[in-house]
């Protein structure tokens, strides 16, 4: 399983960015997919996750701001990040879980700073 993810850069206080990510490879029907990030010297954490069922589970801190969505035709997943706030800034790295199995991406940056 091969994760593409895109969509980080700088962006100010307030403002929006799209993270986009892309699976490929042996994918099961029944999965997870979702985002994590991680800022310097912090752990990786969960910031919004969707089953293939369509549950999704966003992180406290982003509720009403981020919104997560995917496609399971093809395997995507989305997070819009609106109303950007200084500590969102981390790497970001997209999931996918299936047989109990984490996939992950390699990070992209997001930078929040005027």
């Amino acid at each position: 399983v091969q994760l593409q993810a895109s969509g980080g850069g700088l962006v100010q206080p307030g403002g929006s960015l799209r993270l986009s990510c892309a699976a490929s490879g042996n994918i099961i029907s029944i999965n997870t997919m979702g985002w994590y990030r991680q800022a310097p010297g912090q752990q990786r954490e969960l910031v919004a996750r969707e089953t293939s069922a369509g549950s999704t589970n966003l992180a406290a801190s982003v509720k009403g701001r981020f919104t997560i969505s995917r496609n399971n035709a093809e395997n995507t997943v989305d997070l819009q990040m609106n109303s950007l706030k200084p500590d969102d800034a981390a790497v970001y790295y997209c999931y996918l879980r299936q047989w109990g199995t984490d996939h992950w991406g390699k990070g992209t940056q997001v930078t929040v700073s005027s």
